[in-house]
């Protein structure tokens, strides 16, 4: 089925039905929440821009080796445009929340106070190694008004860049595009293999649609089909903000696509720079010379980029890319300006060189068994209000209780992950990191470029995607699709990992 022509030419989505069947015609009562059209109304408002880069707040381990926190999900604002308050759900009234920042062997002890009015929420550790329990399921749902805390520990090897965010079940999508997520750093226990000369700095990437009022409006049937995009790109909270470095320096960036749906096609002005580590933490070495970098949803990079001087003001930018779509309102296909770095002072100081080695990744060994994943969607015409649509892995919706998959602990699988669909779909596994084997297309095999830990991985259409999986902790783990909106709408499972 060619979605695309089908849904353009079917003259039934302004009815708002699939809204009010997937409940996100009835979201909170909150300001700003009211249910808007079709179509997303574009932005006729501009917000703040030109700021200093904001650095998120940090909040790290004590001198005992424990990180003990409190987050308090609730309502808040923002000041996004000039005078006027925008509506949010914030983590200790911040948006993006702290930046937790530990370190391998730590113990972790953070609780979630749950205020958002009506909802429940959990926190899921995105890509974090820690046990079922603590993971933040949607099957361990903390209504509202109460509390629950997360404990775990950070083992050895797990130094990365990860982030938080809520995974309630038919709520995930709406909290999180209204606010809820954060960055968590776990650095090395020894020795990091990256210069401390070249700093440090999370770029966390969010979005947002705002109204004429500066509300956030509530998401329309077209958000349900393709994941909500915003009209506006933020990093670490501000839009197109700026920030200041000296000429003969190298910087090393994190890099966290936090939107709902958007891709990020991420260049440095065409500076060549060095990508060295991915969703679980560091490459086993640089690799040099690229010019972009793309993140799907939840994806993770850390690069290092030079700034000799030659270009005083680098525009960051995400380049086009097209991940599909369905019906009205596609978003612009022109390149985005995320933020401006500024380059001064003289170039004479020689950047330092690239680090040769970062660290080893171990093979996950031989494996005899493989499964298979194909997404799948259903568009129902007729019936009450005209049209319904849902979204498979395997031909099933997901279904809180029903297991899908087992497999035993300590046991590597190959997964083979197909789309057969018109749009891209992230492919997010909770509670291991796993390595990508290769991808085939049209028939042609391309062999993983270099090895690497992923917890999420982008499955173009029309592409198959073949990763290899271990399980080292038993219980319940959900993988699904990490444009959240498509979760909402059915396409998650559950895995048993068990003796």
């Amino acid at each position: 089925m060619n979605r695309r022509n089908l849904l353009a030419s079917a003259g039934i989505l302004a009815t708002g039905t699939m809204a009010a069947r997937y409940g996100f015609a009835q979201m909170s009562s909150m300001p700003g929440m009211q249910h808007g059209g079709a179509v997303p109304p574009k932005t006729v408002i501009q917000p703040i821009e030109g700021q200093p880069l904001p650095m998120l707040k940090e909040v790290g381990t004590g001198a005992n080796g424990e990180l003990v926190a409190e987050l308090r999900a609730s309502p808040a604002s923002a000041e996004i445009v000039r005078g006027m308050k925008t509506p949010i759900l914030a983590y200790n009234g911040m948006s993006p929340g702290p930046c937790f920042v530990a370190r391998e062997g730590d113990l972790v002890r953070i609780t979630l106070v749950n205020a958002i009015p009506g909802q429940e929420s959990t926190i899921h550790w995105h890509g974090m190694p820690v046990p079922a329990e603590q993971d933040g399921n949607p099957m361990n749902p903390v209504t509202s008004g109460e509390r629950r805390t997360y404990e775990f520990r950070l083992p050895e090897g797990s130094a990365g860049s990860y982030w938080y965010h809520p995974h309630p079940h038919k709520f995930t999508a709406e909290q999180v595009y209204r606010g809820l997520a954060g960055a968590f750093i776990v650095k090395p226990r020894g020795e990091d293999p990256v210069p401390a000369a070249f700093g440090d700095t999370p770029l966390f990437f969010t979005d947002m649609r705002l109204a004429s009022d500066a509300t956030m409006p509530a998401s329309t049937p077209v958000d349900l089909m393709n994941g909500r995009q915003g009209d506006f790109v933020l990093v670490n909270g501000a839009y197109k903000p700026e920030l200041s470095l000296e000429a003969g320096t190298r910087r090393r960036f994190r890099l966290y696509n936090a939107l709902n749906a958007g891709y990020l096609r991420i260049s440095f002005g065409g500076i060549k720079f060095a990508l060295i580590g991915s969703d679980g933490g560091l490459l086993e070495a640089p690799v040099a010379d690229m010019t972009e970098v793309l993140l799907a949803p939840a994806e993770r990079a850390e690069v290092l980029v030079p700034f000799d001087g030659s270009q005083r003001s680098v525009t960051v930018q995400s380049l086009t890319y097209d991940r599909g779509w369905m019906g009205p309102g596609a978003p612009s296909a022109a390149a985005v300006d995320l933020m401006t770095i500024s380059v001064t002072g003289s170039a004479a100081a020689s950047i330092p060189p690239l680090p040769s080695k970062l660290r080893a990744i171990a093979d996950l060994g031989a494996s005899t068994i493989t499964k298979r994943f194909v997404f799948g969607e259903t568009i129902k015409m007729g019936g009450p209000g005209g049209m319904s649509m849902t979204f498979l892995i395997n031909g099933k919706v997901f279904e809180p209780g029903r297991i899908d998959e087992t497999m035993k602990v300590g046991q590597p699988e190959i997964w083979e992950i197909v789309n057969p669909t018109d749009m891209d779909h992230p492919f997010h596994i909770h509670g291991t990191q796993f390595q990508v084997i290769d991808t085939e297309k049209s028939g042609t095999r391309v062999a993983a470029p270099f090895k690497a830990w992923k917890d999420t991985v982008n499955v173009a259409s029309k592409e198959t995607v073949r990763i290899k999986i271990v399980q080292d902790m038993p219980g319940d783990r959900m993988y699904h699709c990490h444009i959240l909106e498509h979760e909402h709408l059915g396409m998650m499972g559950t895995l048993r990992a068990g003796a």
